[in-house]
């Protein structure tokens, strides 16, 4: 995992997390839901979201990743973390990978249209790939 100190005062004020998560070596994905109130609708994301009061950047990865697409992971899946400062806010990025047969046990939360593997190629390039998701993803790849 990279050094950035988790615990760090100077970056306990993030908003939220998101994970790039593998199954095998294909990229678990979410659509996002269609709506107009939300950033970046119909589009292809990551597991992850907002910070609920008090939680570390690990907590609410783990838990946003539960909710969302079904899958209890724990602190040592987790391999590798970037904090990143985007417009007013930082976001903290992690990264996990897990067998295939982990796929198997995926199911999509309350939120989102549905989920999908996808190579990280495909989401590099992909036209609703979300923009900068798809320059952290570079950045994982870049790091392993």
């Amino acid at each position: 995992m990279t050094t950035i100190a988790l615990s760090n005062p100077a970056h306990s004020g993030f908003r939220g997390t998101k994970l790039i998560l593998f199954a095998g070596n294909r990229l678990v994905t979410l659509l996002r839901d269609d709506k107009p109130s939300i950033p970046w609708p119909n589009y292809w994301d990551f597991p992850g979201g907002g910070r609920e009061k008090g939680e570390t950047a690990v907590q609410c990865t783990l838990r946003e990743t539960r909710e969302e697409i079904g899958l209890d992971l724990s602190e040592s899946h987790l391999k590798w973390s970037q904090l990143y400062f985007r417009a007013d806010h930082y976001t903290w990025f992690f990264g996990a990978q897990l067998p295939k047969s982990a796929s198997q046990a995926i199911h999509l939360g309350t939120e989102g249209q549905k989920w999908q593997l996808m190579s990280p190629r495909e989401y590099l390039t992909h036209r609703r790939g979300i923009p900068h998701f798809q320059a952290r993803l570079a950045d994982y790849l870049a790091s392993s």
